[in-house]
């Protein structure tokens, strides 16, 4: 698969974020990372479907994808809501899905694509059920909940033996995505 940035606007500065998501989409990036936190999972506060919805235009116009990472609890509640407001994915973490089955059904039966992400103490094995029906899975290479943090480098072992189990199950389709600490020469 090819290599794609996803940029996130959790540091972008609000009174421009429009002209800031049309600069990065110009700049060639084919999708847009929406990071949502309740200040419950996560120790912080962002952004919900009105964000989604007030930027989709934007992001439809040049044809990339709208992501939501949904760092909440009970995420089975706004999926919904993220899905009216125009996500394109939606990526639920596994410790936050107690039925992470029917969680990933209820946002492909909305129409989008489903993402399941892992913290990064968060084994692997948690999510060898659900690999053959998720289009995307997201390693967390920091703590979430806050922008700037650095790579935790036993995340590369991790996405290496997550690229294996996808290819010893022959799921080609389904993404692997990085998120945290990542620069030139992470």
């Amino acid at each position: 698969m090819p290599v794609e940035i996803a940029p996130s606007f959790l540091t972008a500065d609000l009174t421009r974020l429009g002209e800031q998501i049309e600069q990065v989409l110009q700049a060639g990036a084919e999708r847009i990372h929406v990071d949502v936190m309740d200040g419950r999972f996560v120790p912080n506060l962002t952004f919900g479907p009105l964000v989604v919805e007030a930027i989709k235009p934007l992001v439809e116009k040049s044809g990339a994808l709208l992501e939501t990472h949904l760092m909440i609890e009970e995420p089975e509640s706004l999926i919904p809501e993220f899905t009216a407001a125009g996500a394109d994915l939606v990526t639920v973490h596994v410790e936050t899905c107690p039925h992470l089955n029917r969680t990933l059904q209820q946002i492909k039966d909305l129409g989008i694509k489903a993402g399941v992400a892992l913290n990064p103490s968060t084994p692997l094995v948690s999510l060898e059920e659900v690999l053959g029906e998720v289009d995307l899975v997201l390693v967390m290479t920091v703590n979430p909940g806050f922008g700037g943090q650095t790579y935790l480098p036993t995340s590369t072992r991790k996405i290496s033996r997550l690229h294996r189990m996808l290819d010893e199950r022959e799921l080609d389709y389904v993404a692997i995505e990085v998120d945290g600490g990542i620069n030139l020469s992470t």
